[in-house]
C-alpha cells in the first residue's frame, strides 16, 4: 500500500491524541505539542498505517517512529518494512520502548535489535520529591533555593498568562544572547520552539509558570500531561547567574502545576555532560530507555 505522509498542522490534534489515548505514552516525545513544535526542525511528518499512528523523520536519516494504536502492529511494520525496501534505504525506527521492542520480537523472532541510547533517556522523578527535596541527596538544592528566597525577599511564581507572557519572550530573548544561540544550531532550535511555545501555548495545551524577582521575570517553565499519572516538562529557562533561580522554578512549577501526578518527566541530557549532572543530582527514580530498531543482518 501506498503511504501518504502528512505535514503535521495544527488541526491534527484530534488525531494524533486519538492515537495517543489508546496506547498511552510516557516518552517525552510523544506528546501532540512536542510533535508540532519540533516538527518543523526535523523533518516530521505522520501517516495512518493499518489504523495505527506512525511519525517519519528525514532530518539525518530515515526512519519512523513504533506504530502506535490498537491497529494490527504486524502489518503496519511490514507495510514499513516494505516502504524502506521501496526507498532502498536500511530500516530504522526511532526511540523505541523496551515494552516496544518485546512486541517487535514476539511477532519476528530475531530479526530486529535495538541499541538504547543512554543520551536519549528520559529522566522521570517523584513529584513529592521535587516539591519538599527531603533526604540527603538534596539538601543542596534547599539551600540553593533558601538563598534565592533570602536575596528576593520580594519573589512571587506565576502561572504564564496573556498578561506576562510577553515578558517571557524578553527574557527569552536575553537567554538566547548568553547562550549562544545566534546562529543556527541545536541551541537556535531550542530557542525558536520556546518562543512558539509560549506564543501557542493555550492551543497546544501547555501549563506555564515563572518566577519573578525584583519585579523582573527571571525564569519559566513549560509542559503538558502524558498519561494519567505522568506529567512532562518540555521547557525550562532560568538566568543562570542567579543563585537558585533554576531550582526554585524547578520546585514551583511542579507544586504548582503537577502536584496531582506522581511522576515527573524532565527530559533527556542530550549528551550533554553538565545537563546530566545536573539531571542526575535530582536522584531520578528512574531513566526510560529509548533505542534504534534496525534488522539484523543475516548470517551466512
Amino acid at each position: 500500500m501506498d503511504i501518504i505522509w502528512k505535514k503535521l498542522e495544527i488541526e491534527d490534534e484530534g488525531i494524533i491524541r486519538h492515537y495517543y489515548d489508546m496506547v498511552p505514552m510516557r516518552n517525552c516525545e510523544f506528546t501532540f505539542a512536542n510533535n508540532f513544535l519540533w516538527a518543523p526542525f526535523y523533518e516530521i511528518r505522520y501517516a495512518i498505517v493499518e489504523d495505527m499512528l506512525v511519525f517519519i523523520s528525514d532530518e539525518a536519516d530515515l526512519s519512523v517512529s513504533c506504530p502506535l494504536g490498537n491497529g494490527d502492529l504486524k502489518r503496519a511494520v511490514d507495510v514499513l518494512v516494505q516502504f524502506f525496501e521501496e526507498k532502498g534505504r536500511p530500516f530504522k525506527m526511532h526511540l523505541v520502548s523496551p515494552a516496544q521492542f518485546e512486541k517487535l520480537e514476539a511477532l519476528y523472532p530475531g530479526r530486529f535489535q535495538v541499541e538504547y541510547d543512554r543520551d536519549a533517556a528520559d529522566y522521570v522523578y517523584e513529584s513529592e520529591r521535587l516539591i519538599t527535596l527531603s533526604g540527603k541527596k538534596l539538601h543542596g538544592k534547599r539551600n540553593h533555593i533558601n538563598r534565592f528566597k533570602e536575596n528576593f525577599p520580594d519573589w512571587s511564581y506565576e502561572k504564564i498568562s496573556d498578561a506576562n507572557v510577553e515578558e517571557c519572550i524578553a527574557m527569552a530573548e536575553i537567554w538566547k544572547e548568553q547562550n549562544g544561540c545566534m546562529e543556527k544550531g541545536e541551541k537556535h532550535k531550542e530557542f525558536c520552539v520556546t518562543i512558539n511555545a509560549l506564543k501557542m501555548r493555550e492551543k497546544l495545551g501547555l501549563k506555564g509558570g515563572l518566577i519573578r524577582a525584583g519585579g523582573k521575570v527571571v525564569a519559566f517553565s513549560l509542559g503538558e500531561p502524558c498519561g494519567e499519572d505522568m506529567f512532562v516538562v518540555h521547557i525550562e529557562k532560568a538566568f543562570a547567574e542567579i543563585q537558585g533561580a533554576y531550582p526554585m522554578i524547578n520546585q514551583q512549577f511542579v507544586e504548582n502545576e503537577a502536584a496531582g501526578y506522581r511522576y515527573i518527566n524532565r527530559e533527556e541530557d542530550t549528551g550533554e555532560e553538565g545537563l546530566r549532572k545536573a539531571k542526575l543530582s535530582y536522584a531520578p527514580a528512574f531513566l526510560m530507555e529509548k533505542g534504534l530498531v534496525t534488522e539484523r543482518a543475516e548470517l551466512e
